[in-house]
């Protein structure tokens, strides 16, 4: 495997593909294949030994980060972003506030204004 000191990765190494840009967990051979599984779980893919390299500490950190953080939020439901009430004028600011930080890149202005939407639709209209 690219990067690999010649030795076989062990079952639960963690490895960069560089073509899927993910970090996997290593599952073993399957072929010509390593096959990854994605941190915290979920489907395994295949990924060419050749492309596939050891995953760096802050790599390993940030995926495991990413699936704490999905875990948790489909635990409370938070999966998909708030749908603003028709014909509700502050839901419509807070969506056009989400709308414009999305546009400039702005991922925690438009996480502020989803968790704003949120309250205010528990709040206004249960």
């Amino acid at each position: 495997m690219a990067g690999c000191t010649g030795a076989e990765p062990g079952r639960g190494d963690y490895l960069y593909d560089t073509v899927a840009r993910m970090v996997g967990e290593y599952r073993g051979k399957d072929g010509p294949y390593a096959m990854l599984r994605p941190v915290g779980g979920g489907r395994e893919w295949q990924a060419d030994p050749a492309w596939v390299r050891p995953a760096t500490r802050d790599e390993r950190i940030t995926a495991g980060v990413r699936a704490v953080n999905e875990r948790a939020s489909a635990a409370y439901g938070l999966t998909r972003p708030p749908v603003p009430v028709p014909h509700c004028v502050e839901c419509g600011e807070l969506d056009a506030a989400r709308t414009a930080a999305r546009a400039r890149f702005d991922w925690s202005a438009e996480t502020d204004a989803n968790v704003l939407l949120r309250r205010h639709q528990a709040e206004v209209h249960p």
